[in-house]
């Protein structure tokens, strides 16, 4: 068997973390449109694209720029965000994984959450894209370039094994915190203090800001504790904004969270 020499780690890598990544477990994940039936939380992804839509990113400034995405699943955002020169580096629960177990966790999350889709059409509006269809071959593209990424950079510290609400990372590491598709989505799952506990987190680790999109559950209602929420992190010295994006997919899924250490 022929000898394979190891890359070296990038200099990012040591400033990024004050210890090693380590995993810890993730909850599992009327008249109104009845929400997605989702028994685990679902290891799904994006492109670029779609995060540039529902974040509302100037993709130009980032170059050069450290951003963090957690919970990003098979989104392709990090490995494209390489590829124009952005510092990016994605968090999951799941990147302890093999590649092989993460493209058999695809298969089977897409092929449930694209039939739950398909189900429940009133959930949808269909403004980023023109049908299921359409959003199901965008997304599938995603996993595949993302599987390939993780496949060939997941030991040089872009993609970490780790979960909300601790984050092995130094205060203040990243210039902007992405985080998608968990906060609120999941909101059935996890309790008020750990969505304080995670805001925190973020923002810990947050040189600028954090954006949380959607504020929505699956089934477009908003957040009930956001309210209570905004305060809490308001007593905590955090500023919140909510902010509308050009983007809709999930009903009511329009707006993000926007959070960063306030102004003394």
């Amino acid at each position: 068997m022929p000898t394979v020499t190891a890359k070296p780690l990038p200099a990012a890598f040591a400033r990024r973390f004050p210890r090693p990544a380590a995993s810890r477990a993730t909850p599992d994940s009327p008249s109104q449109p009845q929400p997605l039936d989702l028994p685990t939380i679902s290891f799904f992804g994006r492109t670029l694209a779609e995060y540039a839509q529902f974040f509302a990113l100037d993709l130009a400034a980032l170059k050069k720029r450290d951003v963090l995405d957690v919970a990003s699943g098979p989104s392709s955002f990090t490995a494209e965000a390489h590829a124009r020169g952005i510092d990016a580096v994605a968090v999951d629960p799941l990147y302890t994984s093999t590649p092989d177990a993460l493209r058999a966790r695809v298969e089977g999350d897409y092929a449930h959450m694209f039939a739950q889709m398909r189900a429940r059409p009133r959930l949808f509006k269909f403004k980023s894209f023109p049908s299921i269809d359409a959003a199901e071959t965008d997304r599938r593209l995603a996993a595949q370039r993302f599987l390939a990424d993780f496949e060939a950079q997941r030991f040089y510290g872009r993609y970490v094994g780790a979960s909300l609400p601790r984050l092995p990372f130094f205060d203040g590491t990243f210039d902007l915190v992405l985080c998608a598709h968990l906060l609120f989505t999941y909101a059935g799952r996890f309790d008020f203090d750990w969505h304080l506990a995670a805001c925190k987190e973020l923002v810990r680790v947050s040189a600028g800001e954090v954006r949380l999109h959607p504020i929505v559950a699956t089934d477009g209602r908003t957040y009930p504790g956001l309210p209570r929420l905004r305060r809490e992190l308001k007593a905590a010295g955090i500023a919140s904004e909510l902010v509308r994006v050009d983007y809709e997919f999930f009903v009511g899924a329009d707006s993000m969270l926007v959070l960063k250490k306030a102004v003394p």
